[in-house]
């Protein structure tokens, strides 16, 4: 199965529930004030948030009159170009580093695990070598399992005794992949939130040790979110946000929600891009985001 098709059948309960009505309604006929109700009221039912809603059907009403548009065809159109121009990754990832060192943050349950040995799994298949860092020693059988996943994806993994000094777990990968000449360090970090100091003091001593154990890694922060939780995960990651200096989202369990549109909402709410999209359970069921193919995918009209 292709991306696109992966991507459309992981869509496919929010586009069944949601955003399906929202094409009809829009290529119902004429562009009038009862339409932009409507689509307003389906976005906030997909979970966009009621601001990102609002903020997307103004955006629509200004376009429809600067481009003199007639016709509902017209209107999903310049829809789906609004929210594609709102939610496109500005810039890559930065894995320039000699290790690249990529952190991976959330609360527990979003499934931060197994997006680690899916970013491995994806990363392996692209060539690089990659290194497993089992940072969360706080919860209990957290490295076991990680150690589980680091196996079935066949990639090396560093790890302590349980309540170890989740920085020196860190140190001790980074300073390895740096001797072994390992491209890529994925590292697990704490996945509970004790409050916003402990969070910002424990992932700033991660991020001097891992410059310390290699002067020339790069750092990537990012955080997993949900999406089956929606505007609540992204309500609770905002104080993430704020301490953790996350570059980019994870979105796990797009499949499993028919309120993927959250997703629209994490760039303008959190102001981070979506880097990865979970679409499934299978160790290639981690995507790199694409918004151009996302939004077609939820427009997707099935025949």
């Amino acid at each position: 199965m292709g991306f696109f098709e992966k991507l459309g059948q992981s869509l496919k309960k929010t586009r069944d529930s949601i955003f399906g009505t929202i094409g009809n309604l829009v290529n119902a006929g004429e562009i009038n004030d009862e339409m932009y109700d409507d689509l307003e009221e389906q976005l906030i039912l997909a979970d966009t948030g009621a601001d990102v809603a609002m903020g997307l059907v103004q955006a629509l009403q200004q376009r429809v009159r600067s481009q003199h548009l007639k016709t509902g065809e017209e209107a999903l159109d310049a829809l789906k170009s609004i929210i594609k121009e709102r939610m496109a990754v500005d810039t890559p990832m930065d894995l320039s580093g000699k290790p690249a060192v990529i952190l991976v943050i959330g609360v527990n349950g979003v499934g931060k695990t197994t997006s680690i040995a899916k970013l491995a799994h994806l990363y392996t298949g692209e060539g690089k070598s990659v290194l497993l860092a089992a940072g969360d020693t706080f919860r209990a059988a957290a490295s076991e399992q990680l150690d589980i996943w680091a196996q079935r994806a066949n990639v090396p993994i560093i790890k302590h005794k349980e309540g170890a000094d989740p920085a020196a777990v860190i140190f001790d990968a980074v300073q390895a992949a740096a001797s072994r000449g390992t491209d890529l360090v994925i590292c697990d970090t704490a996945g509970r939130l004790h409050n916003k100091k402990n969070l910002m003091d424990e992932l700033a001593k991660i991020s001097r040790v891992v410059r310390k154990a290699s002067p020339q890694a790069s750092c990537e922060t990012l955080l997993v979110l949900d999406a089956i939780t929606g505007q609540n995960a992204i309500q609770q990651a905002q104080q993430f946000v704020e301490a953790a200096g996350a570059t980019g989202v994870i979105l796990t369990k797009l499949d499993g929600t028919a309120k993927g549109g959250a997703v629209i909402s994490v760039k303008e709410k959190l102001g981070l891009p979506v880097r990865f999209v979970g679409v499934g359970e299978k160790m290639d069921d981690l995507m790199p985001f694409d918004s151009d193919a996302f939004v077609d995918a939820l427009f997707l009209r099935e025949v």
